[in-house]
């Protein structure tokens, strides 16, 4: 009887373990498996990965910090044009280009570009003379006036013409030369090197002219 008791109590422990394994079953769940782990990846913004700011191939996007890619602007406008020329950056200077037996006088004036970078001009110089009758300011002649782009160490030149003065007479004596280059406001105050007079006029004489970039006087 001993033995039946005991094969029966073993028998019901059996069904017992079976019975709770059809429980785990049947609500889905493994108790016995580990969570899944947590994500460690990020989603993406702003069209960047995750390597500060750069893109698959290590660049930067477009847009962030407004260069080209090379610490600064090249020289360049927010159009991507050559920025203007400024005053501290050219070399101006002056010469006497009078042609012998030309009823007028000319002087050539160059602007050389000396600030490290390309820069641009558009237009006329003013151009004014100082004399011992006051200051004399030049007409333009008129003609089409390019914009020049010049690289470092690049020069453009315009023309001066006057009146030369031939009536025996002292004349209006020229003390300098003082030459702002386009779109400036900075000018620069030269030696003048033409005729040491113009001729005394009523203005219906021939008037101090400069010509545009690129230009040598003599109109052209």
């Amino acid at each position: 009887m001993r033995v039946r008791k005991l094969t029966i109590a073993a028998m019901a422990l059996a069904a017992g373990l079976s019975l709770t394994a059809c429980q785990n079953d049947d609500d889905g769940t493994d108790r016995s498996a580990a969570p899944p782990a947590a994500s460690t990846a990020s989603s993406s913004t702003g069209g960047s990965d995750q390597q500060g700011g750069t893109d698959s191939e290590g660049k930067t996007p477009n847009g962030t910090g407004g260069t080209d890619g090379t610490g600064g602007t090249g020289g360049t406008d927010e159009d991507g044009k050559a920025a203007k020329c400024r005053t501290d950056e050219m070399e101006i200077t002056a010469t006497d280009a009078t042609i012998g037996g030309d009823d007028r006088g000319t002087v050539a004036v160059d602007l050389k570009n000396g600030g490290g970078r390309d820069c641009s001009l558009a237009g006329y110089a003013g151009v004014d003379l100082k004399t011992n009758s006051g200051t004399l300011s030049a007409d333009r002649t008129g003609e089409p006036a390019p914009s020049v782009v010049l690289a470092d160490g690049d020069t453009v030149t315009f023309g001066i013409t006057y009146p030369i003065n031939d009536s025996g007479g002292s004349g209006v004596r020229v003390t300098g030369l003082v030459v702002t280059p386009p779109d400036e406001t900075k000018s620069v105050t030269l030696d003048w090197p033409g005729g040491a007079t113009l001729p005394v006029t009523d203005g219906s004489g021939t008037p101090v002219q400069v010509g545009p970039l690129g230009s040598a006087g003599q109109g052209g």
